[in-house]
């Protein structure tokens, strides 16, 4: 296949901060492109996160795109991580169809301690990976976990949908900077590719026997089929530069992978880094606490002081509005 190296020249913005379905209906495959831009370089820069650790937050990023634009309703999907890591907690909020925030806490000190690097399960360690829907309204919400022992995001997703989900899934994920005229500039890739589950033909289901299956595996499995051993195999040539070449349009990467089956591209969706903080929610919140809770966040100014951890957003409010109420 021709793999083009990825070039310096300023992108489309029409190919930045966008999801992208596809499908390959010959292979019984579908699946989504996500390319991030300038809504991933936001959310890094806040924050101003060391590169080991924006580049876990780029994948964790990449990553609840492209499970959570698969959302039929506009409800809202959250990837979270507790761990022992140096990298202890990430947090990344998807609103449906297109708003996305996120947040990690790390040990400053570990990290200097290890050289200002590491390998991406390294500095997650141990604990676990939790993908929560939302559906809102009253429906109930749905929660699936995954433990992580030192794998890194792609590799933790591709246990979730095996023991979880128990679909064929393959998961590329990529981050980097790249140099335009303007500076360097984080960008975020990730492509899905799924086996289809509503394809009765394709879908062989067996039992395996207790002693052939490997400690922890699902009872319940789908059996490789060709089809789908053809379509992985293409998908995981993607390339890290791929994902994140901003001159490459994700129709480009997909006809790269899939021309000679032929691949059906989709209307993408947009993507927006967007926080969910408001006025109006802290207004409640601080009408919810107590007056001598109120009185210990008052500062020097005689203000109250909130700042949004998403966003850094802060708002000012004055304590007297709630005695008054």
């Amino acid at each position: 296949m021709n793999r083009t190296p990825p070039s310096r020249a300023v992108s489309d913005a029409g190919q930045d901060d966008i999801v992208v379905p596809f499908l390959v209906e010959p292979l019984s495959t579908r699946g989504r492109v996500v390319r991030l831009g300038p809504a991933i370089d936001a959310i890094l820069k806040r924050h101003a996160y060391p590169a080991p650790i924006a580049r876990i937050v780029g994948e964790a990023v990449a990553l609840t795109v492209l499970l959570g634009s698969a959302l039929k309703i506009e409800g809202s999907f959250q990837l979270q991580t507790k761990t022992d890591g140096v990298l202890n907690m990430l947090i990344v909020d998807f609103d449906a169809p297109s708003n996305l925030r996120a947040l990690a806490r790390f040990d400053a000190a570990r990290l200097a301690q290890a050289g200002g690097a590491g390998r991406s399960g390294d500095l997650l360690g141990s604990g676990h990976l939790a993908f929560t829907i939302d559906p809102g309204g009253d429906l109930a919400r749905y929660q699936g976990v995954i433990a992580l022992d030192g794998q890194g995001l792609e590799e933790a997703a591709h246990q979730y949908f095996l023991r979880s989900e128990q679909i064929p899934t393959l998961v590329r994920l990529a981050v980097g900077e790249v140099l335009t005229p303007t500076g360097a500039h984080w960008r975020a890739g990730g492509l899905m590719a799924q086996f289809l589950p509503d394809s009765p033909e394709r879908r062989r289901q067996f039992d395996l026997d207790p002693g052939d299956a490997p400690p922890g595996a699902p009872r319940d499995i789908v059996a490789e089929d060709d089809h789908w051993t053809e379509a992985k195999a293409l998908a995981a040539t993607t390339e890290d530069h791929e994902l994140i070449d901003p001159t490459l349009s994700s129709e480009r990467l997909l006809y790269r992978l899939f021309h000679e089956r032929g691949v059906r591209v989709f209307e993408p969706g947009v993507l927006r880094d967007v926080c969910r903080c408001s006025t109006e929610r802290i207004d409640a919140m601080l009408h919810s606490f107590s007056a001598a809770e109120r009185a210990d966040m008052v500062g020097d100014d005689g203000m109250i002081g909130v700042t949004c951890e998403f966003c850094s957003t802060k708002r000012i409010f004055d304590p007297a509005d709630y005695e008054k109420a």
